[in-house]
């Protein structure tokens, strides 16, 4: 897969994506992420990108013109054409579900505004799919783009250690439901390590056990129970 990531400030991107997990998978091979400073394709002689919002208000919008020409730009340095996200309140919210999406794509563009936004225009003339973190905002898109890159490369084959580890975390499809051919999406169960005792509080026994078809049978009882009790929501409860 390869990542590029579209933003006024790389420096702030770049000691993230070189660290644990997703500087591993850079290193592997396993992924491509390169940051572009969009102020680079500026056509301004003092490289500005911004320009106060036609009909007055407040702050400063970002221009068509160095967003356009990055993103034609940089879609040309590889062969793969690029699914172009565009990282905004107004987007769709990011879930599991829609990340694992995103893991089956090549080719991943990431374009983290900044100001008060974007000119409409960008998503108007870019073919962009809109995308949100959540809600609430952010000074700009960079961390936005950092969510996405971690959530996507940890999906990656290879990128982690286990093969199940990003399968049977929180929001995932849990083996037992995929087993049955289910879909529900739960919280992850609880895990413990070494010591098996800490300050009175004991490690169950049954992971102690060896057996592990029981073991197995647990970690799916307390995930549901810890959806049901934390977020019913992701049930289709209230």
């Amino acid at each position: 897969m390869r990542i590029d990531i579209l933003t006024l400030f790389p420096e702030a991107c770049e000691p993230f994506l070189s660290a644990s997990i997703l500087g591993r998978a850079r290193q592997a091979g396993h992924v491509t992420i390169v940051c572009h400073n969009i102020r680079d394709y500026s056509t301004d002689p003092h490289k500005k990108v911004d320009d106060r919002p036609f009909g007055g208000g407040p702050g400063m919008v970002m221009m068509c013109q160095p967003i356009f020409d990055a993103v034609e730009t940089v879609e040309k340095i590889d062969s793969t054409p690029a699914r172009r996200l565009l990282l905004c309140p107004q987007g769709r919210k990011l879930d599991q579900r829609f990340v694992e999406d995103l893991a089956r794509s090549p080719r991943l563009m990431l374009i983290a505004g900044h100001y008060e936004g974007f000119d409409d225009r960008v998503r108007d003339g870019l073919a962009v799919e809109e995308v949100s973190i959540g809600d609430y905002v952010l000074s700009g898109g960079e961390a936005a783009a950092m969510v996405i890159a971690d959530a996507v490369v940890r999906l990656m084959p290879g990128a982690l250690g286990h093969d199940e580890s990003a399968v049977e975390e929180s929001f995932s499809v849990p083996a037992s439901a995929r087993d049955a051919g289910e879909q529900a999406v739960c919280l992850e169960y609880p895990q413990y390590t070494r010591p098996r005792e800490f300050r009175g509080m004991a490690v169950p026994d049954i992971l102690l056990s060896g057996d592990h078809a029981r073991i197995r049978a647990w970690r799916a009882e307390q995930a549901m129970k810890r959806t049901q009790d934390r977020r019913p929501d992701l049930l289709g409860g209230s």
